[in-house]
């Protein structure tokens, strides 16, 4: 979140960038409570100050403390209540403050849906079928990977099973995205796939309410993650870390759980936008100064998965309203998808400087000096598995229905191509 004090001196910048991303915030509201809470605490602060003087008069006092006695029970009760009061008042200027969204970045372009992205540039190029191609999910079937009715009969509609070489697929693309994060200096990691709720409130996703992507567990304060962004940000909560530590680089492998309320359409069909999916995500912790650096690091091996698997791509910047709270900037990579006509996002980089950190008070402290600061923290899609599969499928299919393996997949596979089944 933002700093209140930055907030309260800065209402016009703050209410011109909440306009830009297409969320309502009452900055006069938030004055108010803040102005409330001073109040309080200034109330709790006398009483404490009455009650060390009485303290101090009856250690003096030989006589009868009676009255002192009754004096200092009142006092306590006072405070106690007092207490109870600026709880509540924090509680709420809490829930303010949370709904206000990070600032964006200058060059962030200005814009209300996913029409108003930019696209940096391609990558890749776009092959020429003499066959029309099919869509992943007819794909899919005819090669006998993909089970969408039992998952849907198990589970529910949006879970699927996969199989056969499809099992082979996601495990090679796990293994070839930790290959050149470790490359890169990256921590390997497989993460919980359950988080406090505090802590996925924390990383900016909305754990309650109508706008939750999130499944909650009934009866506990747990709820299944989105992503490893949650349980790797969520790993540092608390933490001082010493700036010869800085950056810290994570790549996290997790099954990963969304709602996706509202989804609906052709791009939501198989296995584009599903209720769970394989990812192995990148998170890094920086010192300020380094962030945009690192969120251009994060995409450049974003680019150098998918060049290797030789998908088509573009890089798009996204516009304001497409940003999420906690993103300061965002860059996409969107593959080409033949069988669709069409662009789908891939994965997503984003730089959310010190919002995080400092709901999960994330610290580092500069040496030879007794101040510290919040770190910037980083977020960036190695392997979506479920839309690596549908983009590999759509770009790799043959005229016969077969599917060619990428080449850089096919020594952890043994094979070079998926065949239909009889």
């Amino acid at each position: 979140m933002l700093d209140l004090k930055f907030i309260l001196k800065n209402k016009s910048l703050v209410e011109e960038n909440c306009r830009n991303r297409n969320i309502v915030v009452d900055l006069d509201l938030i004055e108010k409570i803040a102005k409330k809470r001073s109040q309080a605490i200034q109330a709790v602060e006398q009483d404490r100050v009455r009650m060390k003087r009485i303290a101090e008069q009856s250690a003096k006092t030989k006589g009868s403390k009676e009255e002192l006695v009754r004096q200092g029970r009142e006092i306590r009760e006072s405070v106690k209540e007092k207490e109870a009061e600026l709880k509540k008042i924090e509680a709420g200027l809490k829930k303010e403050l949370y709904k206000i969204p990070n600032l964006s970045h200058p060059d962030v372009p200005i814009g209300a849906d996913e029409k108003d992205n930019v696209e940096v540039e391609r990558i890749g190029k776009i092959k020429e079928f003499s066959f029309k191609p099919k869509d992943h999910f007819e794909l899919a079937r005819a090669l006998g990977i993909v089970d969408f009715e039992s998952g849907a009969r198990v589970a529910g509609n949006k879970f699927y099973y996969l199989k056969n070489e499809a099992v082979l697929l996601e495990l090679a693309l796990i293994r070839y995205a930790f290959e050149i994060l470790i490359e890169n200096g990256f921590q390997p990691f497989f993460t919980p796939d359950l988080a406090k709720l505090s802590i996925i409130e924390k990383i900016g996703f909305a754990p309650r309410g109508p706008e939750t992507q999130i499944y909650r567990i009934e009866d506990s304060d747990l709820g299944l993650i989105a992503t490893a962004e949650i349980t790797l940000g969520g790993m540092f909560q608390s933490s001082k870390i010493k700036e010869s530590q800085l950056p810290l680089k994570l790549g996290g492998f997790s099954h990963c759980f969304r709602t996706e309320a509202g989804a609906y359409g052709k791009a939501s069909m198989g296995l584009y936008r599903v209720h769970q999916f394989s990812k192995v995500e990148m998170f890094a912790l920086t010192l300020p100064e380094d962030s945009n650096k690192m969120l251009e690091h994060l995409v450049n091996i974003e680019k150098k998965i998918y060049t290797g698997l030789r998908i088509p791509f573009r890089v798009v910047s996204s516009c304001t309203a497409e940003l999420g709270a906690s993103a300061y900037r965002k860059f996409d990579l969107e593959a080409w998808l033949p069988g669709e006509n069409r662009w789908g996002e891939i994965t997503s980089a984003s730089n959310c400087t010190g919002y995080q950190a400092r709901r999960l008070n994330i610290k580092f402290k500069r040496r030879n000096q007794n101040m510290s600061d919040f770190v910037h923290t980083l977020n960036g899609t190695a392997v979506a598995i479920s839309r690596t599969l549908v983009a590999i499928l759509e770009n790799f299919q043959q005229v016969d229905r077969s599917v060619e393996i990428p080449k850089v997949l096919q020594r952890f596979i043994g094979e070079k191509k998926i065949s239909p089944k009889k």
